[in-house]
Parts: structure tokens; C-alpha cells; sequence
């Protein structure tokens, strides 16, 4: 069985040698260069735009402006996935420093940025609000007229009676947490190609959504989706910051103007931090509780910050309500969920989007009430946690939960029980632990090809994206199991939209799950398929048949068999093909949150313990240990690296990572003054625990379940060596030292 076995990732060698065909090293005939004028100003009006000097330049081809959208026919301005409020230029007014105001497409880099130069704007500044919070208060400025005070959505989760569950509750605790701007840094940046043949577009991109970005693109230019075509080559990196569309709508615009010739527009460091963000959050806990323990209610308030435009914060704000409570049988929860908008680069999905966030919150605050109580954080956990059968605060039945099992592990990981060591001298030891629960896309669909030729080799035709999590080796062992050949045998069609059929995204950790359901479905079909063709050389019915191994034999008879080739060269077929699909559909009541948030809950937890010098307030984590639920692990090995790659991203917020603005300007774009972890800031001990069903069912995703424990298991480690709180992430040595110098609270 190919399931289940440690294999490398299929495009191991390219990857080392550096011959892996990315997207940021695409060329094509003719292919001209793309620079982006962008706003200095966090919020202005747009007086003027003169672009007649750039126009003339010698070697420019091309020069868009909001201009070129008011002639008839023109493309739309704006986009965007729930609000169309985006414009691919500017053009009455910017609401963030970095925005796009005009593009040139010229023969060479250093001409486009000289063109750029000679493009002349006249701003009239307005006043600008930066801060999730103030952007609701009256009298802030208004961004958008159709918001007045500015918040763009409001999801609500409204379970129990709220007052009956405090009033029953021998205490009552208040906390707020906050989480800063950060930013993906993926090492291949933004990139996107484009080029117009009559009323036909190809697009290349660098892109976890290929069917997302044709169907704006689509609506943008007023053509059908089947004249669009995405090419997604392999990502150098995604974390939910290249799940939605980008850069695409502006490329393919200015191909418009550029008489047939490709244009190709790859982002600059700097300017990744202008186009997506991680969404920074305020977020208010209550919870009231027993002296045993008990978690009697529990109402959250959370202001997310979305930036100068909605983008994908709609979908996800709703689900950063659902993940904010936590998995815990609560009896009355109350949720609200606010998206904000402000002055700042819009923010999207961030690995564990909005999960992380929430479980930096809840499960730091968990650790307070069991401070309070005098309780063991480990013990107060399991007695609340949620298991198969119970009703969540959505008011769905859950089934498969291993929330308690990936504790557990993680606990033992690092010696939870152990006696632990004497501490001598300015450094002091802690650990900490904590669990989450992540929620993937309710309605969601996954669909692939799969061909089976007359030398028994299957092709799978998938519009999942691999960008490094080893997606594509993973279903080609799904495809392997599901067909009944060796994973040798299987190749594999990445996304192109011309070829490879529909899949809603590659994110939200759903694409073993999604999509390899519909390669089992998939297989299932061209199983019953060659059964059907066989029966007549067999002789025997097609349900006294059965497929597996390279042959289709009689069932209770397996010695009577005959060979996948010889069924289809005896039937003088070169090819048999088959379809898969796999569908999920859900959704809550608006305003009172109840419904069915997910298909299943994803499930992780992380314990660490770590070293404080309370002489400079520095964290060290000495031990880390994570666990998920994974259902059927696919791939042992590329599953632990999943868990450990979590753990060692999830440490960058958690101690190092913070966009830092100044009246809307990003001063530290770079990756000198925007720190990410390296090498030299992993766990000495570093090890993960992959969590399966006994019955061995369903696959399910892992990308992201370690990563949302990282931090509060950090803080709570922290608080445990030298008993301070810190409620605001990251947890640089700076705030540790201030804490501990002042008191408990940061």
C-alpha cells in the first residue's frame, strides 16, 4: 500500500539542485517588465495623475491609470471576494501607503522605474486611523462612505444564556490579548505573468487559488471563465498570502494596453509587506467559572484589523469567531466579531488564519483561571475539553475529536509530570502547554482526473497547489492506493486551468482531506470502469469482480485475474479515464452563529519548556513538543515535518515577528528589521506526535495544526518560571523585562 509510507517529495532533486521551474523565473518571448507607482501617503484624495512624460519614454510600452477604466468596454476598477471595494489602481483616493496608482510596462526594469519617476500625483492628505479600535469610535475618519464606522462586518455566535452562566459562576475572569501586523515573508514573492491573445488571457501565477483568481478575473473583464487560463507553477512558499487575488487583476490589465506582448510583474521585498498582512487582532475574554474548574460561560469581543479594503476578511473573521471559544464544553458562549477597517495594507489568511490568534487569547487566559484556582493547566484542560458526541457553541453534534489525546502527547512530550530540575542563578525554567481547534471551509469543493494508459500508468490531473508542504506527493500515494498501482506508476498534472479540473483552493488545510476524497472517489470510478471491461475476458459478472494490485480478479477466485495492460490493449483502449469529486456544504445563521461552521475540526496541541533570564528578560526555548490529529497520516515523514515546520514558524510571532508603522508607513520592510526565526532560535529539542483514529478513516489536513499553540504555550511557560503575564504578543526580551520590573501585568 502506497498510504502510509515515509516517501521524499516527488520534485525532491529540483528542489536541492535549484532547478525547480518557479514562477519568479518565468520568461517569455517578448516578455516586457512591470513596476507599480505607489501612494506615499496613508490617506489622501488623488488631485491629479499625469502620466504623459512616462508615456513617451523610450522603451516604455505601456502605462496604466485609473484612467484607462473610464473608457467604454474598460475592465471593472474594483474587486474582491465579498466586497467589491478594491481598485486595481487608485483613483479618487489611497488609503494606504503602498498602494498601486499607476503601472508601467516597459522593455526593461531600469526603464519602468525611470518611467515611474516621471508620473506626476497630486495628494490632498487626509487625517488616517490605524488601530482596529479607533477606527470604530466616533468621529474617527471615515474610510469607505458605505461603512460609516467602519466596520465592514459583524459576525455573532450567540449560545445559552450568558447572564445565567455568570451568575452561576464562583468567579469571573476579564483579560484582553492583542496580536500585532506580521507578515508571510514566503521566500518567492508575489509574481504573476500575463498576456492577452484577442479576448483570451493566460495567466501565470504564483498562486494558492487558481479558480478564485479566473473567476475575478473573469468578472473584471466581462469574459467567461473558460477564456482565462491559470498556470500555477510550484510556490516557494504561500501561508495564506497568496490564497486569494493579488497582484493578477493589475498584470492582467496593463496586458490590455501592451498590444499582445507577455508582461511579467514580480514583487519586491518591500512591497510584500504592502500587499497582504496577518490580520491584527484586539481580543476581550470573559469567562466564568467554578471552583472546581468548571467553565460555567464565556463571551469574546474581537476587533480585526483588515486594512484600507475587505479582501478575504469577510470569510475569515466569521471563522475567527468560531475558533475563538476555544475547545471546551462551555454552556453559555457569546461571540462578537468585528472587521475592521483602517489605514493599513489589507490583511488575508495567515498560517492557522485567525486560529492563532484566538488560541493565543483563550488558552493564555486558560492558564490564568488555573493559576487562579491553584489547578494544574494540564488538569484543568482535560476536565473541560470537548469530546465525539458533545453539542459545540455553533449547536453541532462533533465526531472524531482527539482534542484530549494531542494534549496528552504533547504533555509527555516534554515531561510534563517530571520532577524538574533546581534553578540556580538569574535563569529560571518554565513549561507550558496549550491546544487548539481550527475550523476549514464549510462549503468547499475538489475535483480531479485520473488516467490510466495501456503500460499501467496513472496520471493525476489536480488543481491543488504545491508549494512545499509536499501536497503532490501525498495524493499521488492517495492515487496510487485509490487505483491500485504502484506509486512509481502514478505522474502527476499540477494546476492549469486548461486542463486540470476545479478546486476551491489550496488552503485552509484542506487539500488531503478535500482532495483526497475525490482521488479515492476517483479511483473507485476507473476501478469499476476496468471491472466492466474486464468481465467479458473474464467471463464472469462485473460484481463477482474486484480491482486491485495491477489486475482485476474474481473475487473468490483471485487466481483468475488478468492485468490492468492486458485490459485495455485486449480492448484496444490507449486510455481510461475517470472523474472525482468531493463536496462539503455548511454555513451559520448571521446572527446567531448556530449551523455547521466546518466538516470536521482540526486538532493540535504544543507543550515547550523554556529558559527566562530575568537579568534580560530573554526566552529560550529548550523543548518543544507538538501533536495532531491527522485521521490517516498519508506520509509519515513529510507529516512530522509539517508539525515541526509549524513549530518552528509559529515562533516568529510568538517572540520575534511585528510589522511596525509609523502614521501608516511600514518602517521595517526588510528582512533585516523584520526578524523571523532562524537556525539558531529552534528548540534544542524539537519532537511531534502524529495523532490517528483506530479505525483508520478519513485523511485530514495537518498544515497548520501546531503552529496556534506556539505562543500561548510560550507565555504560559513563561508565567510559570517567573510569574508574569504577558498579553501582547510578540514576547520580545524587551517586554519580558519591563514585566518582570513592573509586576504581573505587561
Amino acid at each position: 500500500m502506497a498510504v502510509g509510507k515515509s516517501l521524499p517529495v516527488l520534485d525532491a532533486v529540483e528542489r536541492v539542485t535549484g532547478t525547480l521551474a518557479y514562477a519568479a523565473n518565468l520568461k517569455l518571448p517578448e516578455m516586457l517588465v512591470a513596476k507599480v507607482l505607489r501612494s506615499p501617503l496613508p490617506h489622501a484624495k488623488i488631485v491629479k495623475v499625469d502620466s504623459t512624460v512616462a508615456e513617451t519614454m523610450p522603451g516604455v510600452v505601456a502605462v496604466l491609470t485609473a484612467a484607462d477604466f473610464e473608457q467604454p468596454g474598460a475592465p471593472a476598477l474594483h474587486y474582491g471576494l465579498s466586497i467589491k471595494d478594491q481598485p486595481i489602481v487608485a483613483r479618487d483616493r489611497v488609503r494606504y501607503v503602498g498602494q498601486p496608482v499607476a503601472l508601467v510596462a516597459a522593455e526593461s526594469a531600469e526603464l519602468a522605474e525611470a518611467a515611474l519617476q516621471q508620473i506626476e500625483v497630486e495628494y490632498e492628505e487626509l487625517p488616517g486611523v490605524y488601530d482596529a479600535v479607533e477606527a470604530m469610535e466616533l468621529g474617527a475618519p471615515r474610510l469607505h462612505d458605505a461603512y460609516p464606522n467602519n466596520c465592514f462586518t459583524h459576525a455573532k455566535l450567540r449560545r445559552g444564556d450568558l447572564e445565567t452562566g455568570f451568575a452561576g459562576a464562583d468567579e469571573i475572569i476579564e483579560e484582553t490579548f492583542t496580536s500585532p501586523v506580521a507578515q508571510h515573508t514566503s521566500l518567492e514573492p508575489h509574481v504573476s505573468a500575463a498576456q492577452w491573445a484577442g479576448d483570451r488571457l493566460t495567466v501565470w501565477s504564483a498562486t494558492q487559488a487558481p479558480y478564485t483568481v479566473r473567476q475575478a478575473l473573469s468578472e473584471i473583464f466581462h469574459v467567461p471563465g473558460e477564456q482565462i487560463r491559470l498556470i500555477v507553477s510550484p510556490l516557494g512558499g504561500g501561508y495564506g498570502g497568496k490564497g486569494h487575488i493579488r497582484i493578477e487583476p493589475m498584470v492582467a490589465a496593463l496586458a490590455t494596453k501592451t498590444g499582445g506582448r507577455p508582461v511579467k510583474l514580480t514583487l519586491s521585498r518591500a512591497e510584500e509587506f504592502v500587499t497582504v498582512t496577518k490580520h491584527a487582532a484586539t481580543i476581550t475574554i470573559k469567562t466564568g467559572f467554578k471552583r472546581d474548574g468548571t467553565l460555567t460561560a464565556r463571551q469574546v469581543t474581537i476587533y480585526w484589523n483588515g486594512g484600507a479594503y475587505a479582501d478575504v476578511s469577510p470569510v475569515l473573521v466569521s471563522g475567527g469567531m468560531v475558533r475563538s471559544v476555544g475547545p471546551y464544553r462551555i454552556p453559555a458562549v457569546h461571540v462578537d466579531s468585528y472587521g475592521v477597517y483602517t489605514n493599513l495594507p489589507p490583511a488575508g489568511a495567515f498560517r492557522g488564519a485567525m486560529s492563532s490568534q484566538g488560541t493565543w487569547a483563550y488558552e493564555s487566559h486558560m492558564d490564568t483561571i488555573a493559576h487562579r484556582l491553584g489547578m494544574d493547566p494540564l488538569e484543568l484542560r482535560l476536565k473541560n475539553l470537548l469530546h465525539s458526541g458533545n453539542l459545540f457553541a455553533t449547536g453541532e453534534t462533533l465526531h472524531d475529536l482527539y482534542f484530549a489525546e494531542c494534549l496528552e502527547a504533547a504533555a509527555r512530550g516534554i515531561g510534563w509530570g517530571e520532577e524538574r530540575p533546581v534553578d540556580s542563578g538569574p535563569v529560571k525554567r518554565g513549561r507550558g502547554l496549550a491546544v487548539m481547534m481550527k475550523s476549514t471551509s464549510p462549503t468547499s469543493r475538489s475535483e480531479c482526473r485520473l488516467s490510466l494508459d495501456d503500460q499501467a500508468r496513472v496520471t493525476l490531473f489536480t488543481s491543488t497547489v504545491e508549494m512545499g508542504q509536499g501536497a503532490h506527493t501525498a495524493l499521488s500515494q492517495i492515487a496510487a492506493e485509490a487505483v491500485g498501482v504502484p506509486v512509481e506508476a502514478v505522474r502527476l498534472t499540477g494546476p492549469d486551468t486548461a486542463v486540470t479540473p476545479f478546486d476551491s483552493t489550496t488552503s485552509a488545510s484542506r487539500s488531503t482531506n478535500m482532495m483526497g476524497s475525490a482521488i479515492l472517489n476517483g479511483g473507485a470510478a476507473l476501478k469499476q470502469k476496468l471491472i466492466e471491461a474486464a468481465a467479458p475476458l473474464l467471463e464472469y459478472n462485473p460484481e463477482e469482480l474486484r480491482a486491485e494490485e495491477g489486475y482485476v480478479f474474481v473475487a473468490v477466485q483471485p487466481e483468475q485475474r488478468v492485468a490492468y495492460t492486458e485490459i485495455l490493449q485486449r480492448n484496444r483502449l490507449s486510455t481510461l479515464e475517470a472523474t472525482g469529486e468531493f463536496a462539503t456544504r455548511g454555513g451559520l445563521d448571521p446572527e446567531t452563529g448556530q449551523g455547521l461552521s466546518t466538516p470536521h475540526w482540526h486538532q493540535g496541541a504544543g507543550a515547550c519548556e523554556v529558559a527566562v533570564d530575568t537579568e534580560t528578560g530573554k526566552v529560550t526555548v529548550l523543548r518543544y513538543h507538538g501533536a495532531s490529529f491527522a485521521g490517516r497520516v498519508v506520509n509519515p515523514q513529510l507529516a512530522h515535518l509539517q508539525n515541526d515546520g509549524n513549530v518552528v514558524f509559529g515562533l516568529g510571532p510568538a517572540l520575534l515577528e511585528e510589522v511596525i508603522a509609523d502614521n501608516g508607513q511600514i518602517i521595517n520592510t526588510n528582512l533585516s528589521d523584520y526578524q523571523i526565526p532562524s537556525l539558531l532560535d529552534t528548540p534544542l529539542e524539537l519532537g511531534s506526535t502524529l495523532i490517528e483514529s483506530p479505525e483508520h478513516g478519513e485523511f485530514h489536513g495537518i498544515g497548520e495544526m501546531t503552529l496556534p499553540p506556539v505562543a500561548p504555550a510560550i507565555a504560559n511557560a513563561v508565567f510559570d518560571a517567573v510569574g508574569v503575564r504577558i498579553r501582547d504578543l510578540p514576547l520580545t526580551a524587551e517586554k519580558v523585562l519591563r514585566a518582570l520590573l513592573n509586576g504581573e501585568d505587561a
